[in-house]
């Protein structure tokens, strides 16, 4: 079973592949630039999606985490992988995720993953909306 911490390293190489296709954070908002979609069955949920949509998925990595490829040329990348439940996240782009994740409790939503910082890789974090829907911040790079 994958935890949240130990899809960071493939989440981020796949974050960091999408980084910056969408445009800069700042410049006219925040992007979407990776989705996660989790289940007790991972690798069901790999061949469901690769066959239903003809995603090519790569699941060759130590966490069996699906670095997802469209093949569409537009559009972000994401991933699907084993969890503990049940979930589909998707994660913004912004410039501070800190002062993100301060203005988010302060509107009642909740930290579950506080900034996190992969070395040569990413800077992310997650949060809990009041819906407890779970989101992810993912840090712009530096132009």
């Amino acid at each position: 079973m994958i935890h949240v911490a130990e899809r960071v390293d493939a989440a981020a190489r796949c974050c960091r592949l999408t980084q910056g296709f969408a445009g800069k954070a700042g410049s006219t908002g925040n992007p979407v630039v990776h989705f996660e979609v989790i289940g007790k069955d991972g690798a069901g949920l790999q061949k469901f999606y690769g066959d239903l949509v003809d995603w090519s998925i790569d699941a060759n990595n130590p966490m069996n985490y699906g670095v997802v490829d469209t093949g569409a040329g537009n559009g972000i990348g994401g991933g699907v992988a084993q969890g503990e439940q049940a979930q589909v996240a998707f994660y913004v782009e912004v410039d501070d995720p800190q002062a993100y994740l301060d203005r988010i409790e302060a509107a009642g939503g909740e930290t579950v993953v506080p900034v996190t910082v992969v070395p040569g890789m990413v800077t992310f974090a997650q949060f809990t909306d009041p819906e407890l829907n779970l989101v992810g911040l993912v840090k712009s790079e530096a132009e």
